[in-house]
């Protein structure tokens, strides 16, 4: 893996090479080498811009596969400026000689892979008859978990919620779901998914129905909240338990406890009680955004090669 130049790549480039059909697997194996100890990744390290409600995160990590790094922004109220709240890049070296590989767009592969990831987790944990999802938020998060589910499970009705209710009827149009309140969507779903930038809960437990799985995305603040302290006494999956403690508004507000790192379940080394109510906590982690970016990066590759 080795070039002159490092390769530079956009967001469109990204997009050319990176399929979703791919990256789910992807992420199942990135998710069980950094659970059995074979990825070396710090926890996220995040500057916080106070005067302009933002935030800036460091997430490098070494994995089987590549070395790199992506720094990300976040920034809440870049939506009611109409740009997105999440831009990212990363940056690959090549792990024998420290030499750059690649510079690439991230905002992409952020929403994709996090998207990823809850298919890896729905595919595990949700019933095998699942067909009923409701998606509380309707942003760029929203969007590709209704993609990605759909490549897990058959879903015959899906449920549509957001804070900005013109917003939800537009997105649920977009993708052909029922725009409704969050707790009739959630009401006798199979799967519900949380992609919000809320910082208090907008699920409640008592709305779940016994033996559904939820993706709960946003609140990745350790003062933010999506969930409620019922959701979240139910059986809690997290991508790390080192990030979770340190990140999650819901598992430290809460209280909750950690059954297991989805990596875990994956590999089998606990049982998956995907006959139980599920909750997987997601933060995103730097070995998913390494694995999805050597994808790309291969691809890029072979399409030069002649």
């Amino acid at each position: 893996m080795k070039t002159d130049q490092p390769l530079f790549l956009s967001e469109d480039q990204v997009r050319e090479h990176l399929r979703m059909a791919d990256l789910i697997p992807a992420m199942e194996k990135a998710l069980i080498e950094f659970s059995a100890g074979k990825v070396t990744q710090p926890v996220r390290s995040v500057i916080s811009v106070e005067r302009h409600g933002g935030f800036l995160g460091l997430m490098p990590a070494l994995t089987p596969d590549g070395l790199g790094l992506k720094a990300v922004t976040f920034y809440p109220p870049n939506a009611e400026r109409g740009i997105p709240t999440h831009m990212a890049t990363i940056f690959l070296v090549d792990p024998e000689t420290g030499t750059p590989l690649a510079i690439m767009d991230g905002r992409l592969i952020t929403e994709m892979r996090t998207a990823a990831v809850s298919a890896a987790a729905t595919k595990l944990l949700a019933s095998r008859d699942a067909n009923v999802l409701a998606i509380l938020g309707s942003g760029v998060q929203a969007r590709s978990h209704a993609e990605a589910l759909r490549l897990v499970r058959n879903f015959e009705e899906i449920r549509v919620w957001g804070p900005t209710s013109e917003h939800a009827e537009r997105f649920a149009k977009e993708i052909g779901a029922k725009s409704m309140s969050a707790e009739k969507a959630v009401h006798g779903a199979d799967v519900v998914v949380t992609a919000t930038n809320a910082k208090t809960p907008v699920l409640k437990g008592s709305w779940l129905k016994r033996g559904c799985h939820v993706n709960a995305i946003g609140a990745c603040r350790p003062d933010w909240r999506e969930l409620d302290d019922q959701a979240m006494s139910n059986v809690i999956f997290v991508d790390s338990r080192e990030g979770a403690l340190k990140e999650s508004g819901d598992v430290i507000l809460s209280g909750a406890k950690i059954y297991a790192e989805l990596g875990e379940a994956l590999a089998g080394k606990v049982p998956s009680r995907a006959n139980e109510t599920t909750v997987f906590k997601s933060l995103g982690m730097a070995v998913e955004d390494i694995a999805a970016a050597m994808l790309v990066y291969q691809k890029a590759i072979s399409a030069t090669t002649p």
